[in-house]
């Protein structure tokens, strides 16, 4: 058969004396005008609907397990400038949190004695400070750094996809729950996951400007080291991939050895001159007394940690951080209580903890990111990072929650743009109805995002009996369950198992520890909260056994009746 023969497409002129038609060029210039201003408007959205759900977290939640030590770390920062209290995290997380509690104005005793979790109780319910407001002001500064660092991913994602990427990319970060939970907290979880993601980022861009953007990425990276020591295997990584950009790059042939380990040698000095700044920030003198003692260490770890060039409570720091990996900590998983810790816990605990359409979608797209040929340059990027650190994370003795992953659905929300390369309309219409299925998945958690478990494992009403602490009971609770006793049960006897930093008494609570009296004693409501539930043994695990169920607070503490 012979070819069809193609005519170009003409437009007919107007009659002379006629009105001129429509001019095609115009619809598609409005278009373009139109999307100039559609992405940023749903940008805002998106990040407006996040910071909306974190703000309402924030301030309805009481102080989490860890956040009465980073509050009361950071203000021991603002009075005293030294360095005392919680060595085994580096100091920036902390100033950043400093920067809410400056504003706030605590009321603070520095020659108050105790553990750095007696130090926080104290300021928080014991100094005549308001814990409601001076945790808001706390929070708040991270809050701000969670959405910046969605724009981290919007951009991440539309360099390597599109502006449809990167709103796809910014709409599963937003809709996280995990991202959502720890980043209304005044923890460091959040500002060291997108510290990596940002410093991944940079080191992509700095393959066309590798002078601007590979310092750029040794202090983004030197800020997440210097806000938490888990982060320290992504080093190595992304010294690599700075010597990788710097390649890419195109430097002269003769240099581009010497090119690629400038490269990487910049990253490390520049990550390095941050985790300086951090402490110097604190103490110009560097002081270091702990308030607790630090663990000696012995061997080859001891001498490798003593050899390293960072301030010597860095090097602290890591003492404290290996004593902890020694502690026999107990965990739970999927029913079991055991001691030491699983291999697989953290993988396990991301599937029950991930909405299903982020790992759907994650998962195409990391494929995606290997397989076509106009994204595989960004795949080390995307998946080296996440991967890494997933895998250290594996091997710690701590199977306490997914905030030690958080790593994994922030990247993979950056991988899942990939998805729509090459564009096709069944793609498209998929994507979509993925993201809209996770934000659906997670707007019915609001505002129990702590204990969110996604539509696979029954949703957040079943997560405490397949995990425990930061996975749905983290102490958040306290303030609603008082709000509930005097709702519900006015001056009824009550019988209290709290695992948190909160002070029951200060939000009304007037309770006995049921532990403490024989089992028969025990008349009345008992409450447990679900972690303490979930490794109840002995006198404990009897009093619920023989208690009627009815009903609970937040998904994450339980009421029995006796």
């Amino acid at each position: 058969m012979m070819a069809r023969e193609q005519h170009p497409v003409l437009t007919p002129a107007a009659p002379a004396g006629e009105p001129a038609g429509p001019d095609p060029v115009r619809p598609a210039g409005r278009l373009r005008r139109h999307r100039r201003w559609l992405v940023p408007l749903l940008v805002a959205l998106l990040l407006a609907q996040m910071a909306a759900a974190m703000v309402t977290t924030a301030v309805r939640q009481t102080p989490t397990i860890d956040e009465p030590v980073y509050v009361a770390t950071a203000t021991d920062y603002l009075h005293e400038h030294r360095l005392r209290y919680n060595p085994e995290h580096p100091p920036l997380g902390k100033l950043l949190i400093a920067a809410g509690v400056a504003v706030a104005r605590p009321r603070y005793d520095p020659s108050y004695a105790g553990t750095q979790g007696d130090v926080g109780r104290h300021l928080l319910y014991e100094s005549g400070n308001d814990p409601w407001r001076l945790m808001l002001w706390a929070r708040l500064p991270v809050i701000v750094l969670t959405l910046l660092f969605g724009l981290v991913a919007f951009a991440f994602a539309r360099e390597l996809t599109g502006a449809a990427g990167g709103l796809v990319a910014l709409a599963l970060y937003t809709f996280s729950p995990d991202v959502i939970a720890h980043g209304s907290l005044a923890t460091l979880d959040v500002p060291a996951t997108g510290l990596v993601l940002t410093s991944a980022w940079l080191v992509w861009r700095a393959r066309r400007r590798p002078v601007l953007y590979v310092p750029l990425a040794g202090a983004a990276l030197g800020a997440a080291v210097a806000t938490k020591m888990s982060e320290l295997p992504a080093v190595p990584i992304l010294m690599a991939l700075a010597a990788v950009s710097v390649l890419a790059s195109g430097p002269p042939a003769g240099r581009r050895v010497l090119s690629a380990l400038a490269g990487a040698a910049a990253v490390a000095v520049v990550a390095l001159a941050v985790v300086w700044a951090a402490y110097l920030a604190v103490d110009p003198r560097l002081r270091f007394v702990p308030a607790e003692p630090v663990p000696a260490l012995h061997g080859l770890r001891g001498r490798l940690v003593d050899l390293l060039p960072v301030p010597p409570a860095y090097r602290a720091g890591m003492r404290v951080q290996f004593g902890l990996e020694r502690y026999p900590w107990q965990g739970y998983l999927f029913g079991r209580l055991y001691t030491g810790s699983l291999w697989y816990y953290l993988p396990a605990a991301l599937l029950v903890k991930t909405p299903l359409a982020l790992l759907a979608l994650g998962a195409a797209g990391a494929v995606a990111v290997v397989a076509v040929g106009r994204l595989r340059p960004a795949a080390p990027y995307l998946l080296l990072p996440p991967l890494v650190l997933l895998a250290a994370a594996m091997t710690g003795a701590r199977d306490f929650g997914t905030r030690y992953a958080l790593f994994v659905p922030v990247f993979l929300a950056v991988a899942a743009a990939g998805v729509l390369v090459p564009r096709r309309r069944w793609r498209v219409l998929l994507t979509g109805a993925l993201v809209l299925w996770a934000a659906v998945s997670s707007l019915r958690t609001f505002p129990y995002y702590l204990p969110y478990a996604n539509e696979a494992f029954g949703g957040p009403a079943h997560t405490h009996r397949l995990l425990h602490d930061s996975n749905v009971d983290w102490g958040q609770d306290l303030g609603r369950l008082a709000d509930r006793l005097r709702q519900r049960y006015p001056g009824e006897r009550v019988w209290l198992v709290y695992k948190g930093s909160g002070v029951p008494s200060y939000y009304g609570i007037h309770a006995a520890d049921p532990r403490t009296v024989p089992p028969g004693r025990v008349h009345g409501l008992l409450v447990v909260s679900d972690s303490a539930a979930a490794k109840a043994r002995g006198r404990l695990a009897e009093l619920i056994a023989s208690s009627r169920p009815v009903g609970e607070v937040g998904h994450s503490i339980g009421l029995w009746r006796r």
